[in-house]
This record gives C-alpha cells, structure tokens and sequence, in this order.
C-alpha cells in the first residue's frame, strides 16, 4: 500500500506546520489523479531520492520544509506557506565570538532535547559525532557510543573506541556482514516506506541490537553540510546547477533514469526535465552568497528526502534526537559570516577548546593526521601511510580478502549474494512495470563492465523491486 497520511492529518480542515529540517516526511493527498508519477521515479532512479514534495504517485505528496500548510475540508493540501527562508545576513563578528556563541547553542540544545535521558550515541572517525562527544561529556550525560566496520574494510570501531574512552562512555562495537540485508529487506521497506535505497542504511544490519540498548539516539546528522562550506572557494550562481548534478546524481544514475524514461515513453527527454526542476528551485532560494545558496538546498531539498528517511531505522528501536536539525542552529548557520563555516572550523575549534584530548585522536578523513596536524594531509607528508595503506589492502585482496570500501559490496559480491539479488530483479512481480531487458542490461553490465559505475542503478531497481512487491497498490 502507500505511505499513510499521519494521525494529525485527518484532524480537518487544519494547518500543520513543518520544521526548517523534518526529520519526518508528512504525506499529504492532492486533489489529482491517482497514477504513478513516473517522471518522479525517474529522478529518484538517477539520484536515490525524491526531489521537493514529490512521491511514486501524483495524488500523493511531501509537505515541504519550514512551511505552514492548509488541509481542506476534503483532506487536500491546498495551500503552503513558508514561515522561514533560508538566507544569509552574516553578522559582523570575531570568530572567538562566533565560536562562543556556538558553544551556548549546541550545548543548550543538547542539553535540552536529552533531558535526563540515558543516551545512544553513535561515532564515526569524522567531527559530527565528536563534537557530540565533547558536548555529552561536558554536560556529565550517561553515555553508550557504538561504532560500526565493515567486514574486511577499515575499522572505524578503532577510533570510535578511543573516543568513548576518553570520555568515559560505554562502547559497543559492531561488525557489518556481507549479505545482511537480504533477510531483512521487507522489514526495511515498512520502515522507511521505499524512499531511500536499500544498500545506505547500515544501521539496519544491527538493529536488533539496538534494541537492547536502553536510551535516546543523539545523531549528528547534517553537521557536515552545516559547517563547512557550501560550494568550493570562487564559485559563481551560474556554476551551482552544475554542482548539485554533480553532487545529487549517482554514477550511473542518468543511464537509469533516461533508460526508464524511454521505456516509459515519457516526452521530451530526463536529462531537460532534471535541470529544469533544480533550476526551478534553486531559483526560489533569495540568497546571492553561491556557497551559503548551495547549503540551503541540500538543507530544502536533500536533508529531507534522503537523510531524513533512515532516521526511521533508528526510530524503530529508540526515540532520537538531532542538535543540527534544531530550528535555531538552521537559524544560528544563516548569520554566521561564510569564512567561519567553511572547512570545519567552528567544530574543530569547539573540539580543541573543550577537550583537547579528543582533537589529538586519527581524524578519519585525514587518516592518520588528527585535528592538530590534519593539514599535514598533503603530499609528501601522506605518502608514507597511503603506499602501506594501498599495500595492505592488495595483499588482502591476493590472499582472497578483498578491502570492502562500500555497502553495497557487502550486498552484491559473492554467489549468495547474487543468488538473491538475481531472484529480486528478476521475480515477475516488477513485470511488465520494467521489462526484463531493461534489468538484464544493468544487471549484466555490474557484473562484466563496471561494478562501480553500477551498483547503484542495481540499488534502485532493487529497490523498486521491493516496493512494487510490497507496497506498490495501483
């Protein structure tokens, strides 16, 4: 069946109002025809999620973000009306006051959304995560951190680890397995309702044991987009559309998306109908800064349609919270002068003011630099750890243990994950809505062409599988 229409929906007519980031997507009906919205498909085909208030049906809508929208008497959405817009006024202030103003907020707002809750937090080799850590740490919060690694890949557990032990958490460490989403496919597709591929959401594989974790999830998702710099230094607005196509369209995406445009006999061409969408909206975004123009559309646009969509995974376990979705760090990110947000430097600095200990740990993205020496990154300071590092990951593979890098090798590699994979894509349910030519094609090109290039186009139709099986009732 479709998505549900939340409980608060049918209290009508009504307003509801939407957070500047929902963690949530609010389905809403639209007085149209009850068809597939196939050129919507397709672009969820090429990028692994849906654009703006888009879904698989056309009398089936997303409310959008930071909008204050009318349901009729009927229980059509008639009318949407945005009460915040993402804007930049920078404020002429010092970095150590930006610094210090930034310290209050997200202390205060974890502060706040934890209460006296015990606490789950995830950590990764990056800064989102550790910047939590300082925070909860700081505030004395009862603290589980975990980590995961994917099996025969690096091991982020190390660094989450060491984390955990400076501050003085509890620390579990999990292991992904290769084929762990078969089996719990269709759990996930109740889950996140098919609006998300399936070989992103890792936390999948160990949501059993999540379940036995007592508390709240603290997620540092969205801090990366937030601070850091938008777009690269000396962009133009001319220049943006071709960023975000770069940034939002996956490695073999558009071959997808035009080869089921073309089965669909859909007019004009995918590849039009595309940039004509994101122009559409990038033009309604009233900011002239390129790089603070590039964050509040991933923030409109991206955060909600793709990001939020697996925090439901979480959610079937425990209640989460998230410091860089708040209302007023979305508010606090607009005044902030770009210079102070590019590359980090708010969270590095936090973190190295507040708990030095954890600044000197292995930055994970500047492996094996931290946050004192990571501008060491650099040739030739780096070319001593990634000659041992390539080293050791092709003694690996000659020994018959290949260096997973990313999910969906866990999913697609090897005889019993083909078997499935095959029994999936080729089942007759997702016949005649894509023909069999059209998946043998991608399925042969993964496996004899470029399994890179093609993993994702086998994502999504895995995923379409999925839904078209279990939830498609059309």
């Amino acid at each position: 069946m479709s998505p549900p229409l939340r409980t608060s929906n049918f209290v009508l007519p009504t307003s509801i109002k939407t957070p500047i980031i929902p963690t949530h997507q609010q389905f809403v009906k639209v007085n149209a025809p009850r068809e597939l919205d196939k050129k919507a498909i397709c672009l969820f085909a090429a990028t692994g999620f849906f654009l703006g208030s888009d879904t698989y049906w056309k009398d089936l809508k997303v409310l959008p973000p930071g909008t204050i929208n009318t349901i009729d008497e009927e229980g059509f959405w008639t009318e949407s009306t945005p009460w915040f817009k993402w804007h930049y006024n920078p404020r002429d202030i010092s970095f150590e006051t930006a610094l210090e103003e930034f310290t209050l907020l997200f202390e205060q707002i974890t502060a706040e959304q934890l209460q006296d809750k015990k606490v789950i937090l995830p950590l990764s080799g990056g800064l989102d995560s550790r910047t939590q850590a300082v925070a909860l740490a700081k505030l004395k919060k009862p603290v589980t951190a975990y980590s995961y690694s994917f099996k025969g890949g690096f091991s982020e557990s190390g660094i989450g680890k060491k984390i955990a032990k400076t501050c003085g958490f509890d620390f579990k460490e999990f292991t992904i397995e290769s084929g762990y989403l078969w089996p719990k496919l269709e759990e996930l597709a109740s889950i996140n309702q098919c609006y998300s591929d399936f070989t992103h959401p890792r936390q999948m594989a160990v949501l059993e044991e999540f379940k036995k974790m007592e508390g709240t999830f603290s997620l540092g998702h969205w801090g990366d987009v937030l601070f850091d710099r938008g777009a690269p230094e000396g962009t133009t607005e001319n220049q943006l559309l071709d960023i975000i196509l770069k940034k939002i369209v996956k490695k073999g995406g558009i071959e997808l998306a035009n080869a089921l445009w073309q089965e669909w006999g859909l007019e004009s061409d995918f590849e039009s109908y595309l940039r004509e969408r994101i122009v559409a909206l990038l033009n309604k975004i009233e900011i002239e800064n390129p790089s603070a123009k590039l964050r509040a559309f991933k923030s409109l646009y991206w955060a909600p349609r793709w990001t939020s969509v697996n925090l439901s995974v979480f959610e079937a376990a425990h209640p989460i919270s998230l410091p860089y979705y708040d209302d007023r760090m979305c508010e606090f990110i607009c005044t902030v002068p770009e210079e102070y947000l590019a590359d980090r430097k708010l969270q590095i600095a936090y973190i190295k003011q507040q708990n030095p200990a954890l600044a000197k740990i292995t930055w994970q993205d500047h492996r094996p630099f931290n946050l004192y020496t990571f501008e060491k990154n650099i040739s030739p300071n780096n070319l001593p750890y990634r000659i041992g590092n390539k080293l050791k990951r092709e003694l690996k593979s000659k020994i018959g243990k290949p260096y997973i890098q990313r999910n969906w090798e866990l999913q697609f590699l090897g005889m019993e994950n083909d078997e499935k994979l095959q029994h999936w894509l080729f089942s007759e349910n997702l016949h005649p809505f894509i023909s069999k030519p059209l998946l043998a094609k991608f399925y042969n090109n993964f496996k004899t062409v470029d399994a890179v290039r093609y993993s994702h186009p086998l994502s999504m139709l895995l995923t379409l599988a999925v839904w078209r099986k279990n939830l498609y009732n059309g």
